[in-house]
């Protein structure tokens, strides 16, 4: 008989954009939920991912880097990870080993500090494959003296690598030991509600962003278009065809994202068409227009329509 679930809850991962948070959230996971890039401000919404154990449920939300936002879209954002951190019960800090803590990191934990109902608080050392182990003393040194400079009190702290599985089964577990009781908020065998269109659109976004400009993270977007399976195909040699828009700014990131002769399009679109054919099963034929919506990340409009 299975044993009755006994914990289940929220926990998010919060830090400085490119702090490893979607690549730890993948690995608690078990598979890749969340898009990962070395850009800024790669997530754009809350992605939530779900870990089942025999006696818990943990949901893993990843949200958004909080920067200083220059648009609209930023500030949105900002907001978004606010409002996800005053409903999880435990936040995980994300403070990579290879880098000082800053005054980004502690603006961070002051402002969850300032909550009307703080969260638990969990930090984590990440990318700990990264560093020697008296660099990691020195920084562990440093997470723990946060708690008397902010007022502070950390349910743990843990070095952890995602990249090489190192202790991610012991943030697992400390999460879960902090989850209040209760049944779970999902079936049994689910890894996201994420709609399988928006991870087939953050997908191409993730391949379109691997060796771009810094300035053309931030004013790229995917939206698919139209999608359903071929219609002249036999039911075992089912083809999922797939319509999708690339929306950039200006003309000139238009010319970047198609490539001399369309090189980089032909590129994303391989990219992507292989991953998103893993993600649901069976092959994929990719179409991929790139559109300009000028200056989209500041337009209200423009906003509400993607979904923002």
């Amino acid at each position: 008989m299975n044993q009755p679930i006994s914990r289940s809850g929220f926990a998010c991962f919060v830090g400085r954009p490119n702090a490893g948070k979607s690549t730890l959230t993948n690995a608690l996971v078990g598979q890749k939920i969340a898009i990962a890039s070395s850009k800024p401000q790669t997530t754009r919404h809350a992605v939530r991912g779900i870990v089942n154990r025999p006696n818990a449920q943990l949901i893993v939300i990843d949200t958004p880097g909080l920067h200083k936002p220059r648009t609209l879209l930023g500030e949105r954002l900002n907001d978004l990870v606010r409002e996800t951190w005053a409903d999880v019960d435990v936040v995980g800090v994300c403070l990579p080993a290879d880098q000082r803590i800053g005054p980004g990191d502690t603006y961070l934990v002051s402002e969850i500090a300032k909550l009307p109902r703080r969260p638990q608080l969990v930090a984590l050392a990440t990318k700990s494959d990264l560093v020697k182990p008296v660099r990691m003393a020195e920084h562990l040194l440093k997470i723990a003296s946060l708690e008397e400079e902010l007022g502070i009190r950390w349910a743990s702290i843990i070095p952890v690598s995602a990249v090489t599985d190192d202790q991610v089964d012991v943030v697992t577990d400390e999460l879960i030991k902090l989850l209040p009781a209760g049944p779970p908020l999902y079936p049994d065998g689910e890894v996201t509600d994420e709609p399988t269109e928006t991870r087939i659109a953050e997908l191409i976004r993730e391949a379109a962003l691997e060796g771009v400009q810094d300035e053309l993270p931030h004013s790229l977007m995917v939206t698919i278009e139209e999608m359903g399976l071929r219609a002249d195909r036999p039911a075992d040699k089912p083809l999922m065809e797939i319509f999708a828009a690339m929306i950039v700014e200006r003309d000139s990131q238009k010319g970047i994202v198609i490539g001399h002769q369309g090189s980089r399009l032909k590129e994303v679109g391989t990219a992507a068409r292989l991953q998103i054919a893993e993600l649901i099963g069976m092959p994929v034929h990719l179409d991929l227009r790139v559109k300009v919506l000028k200056d989209w990340q500041r337009n209200p409009k423009h906003l509400n329509r993607l979904g923002f």
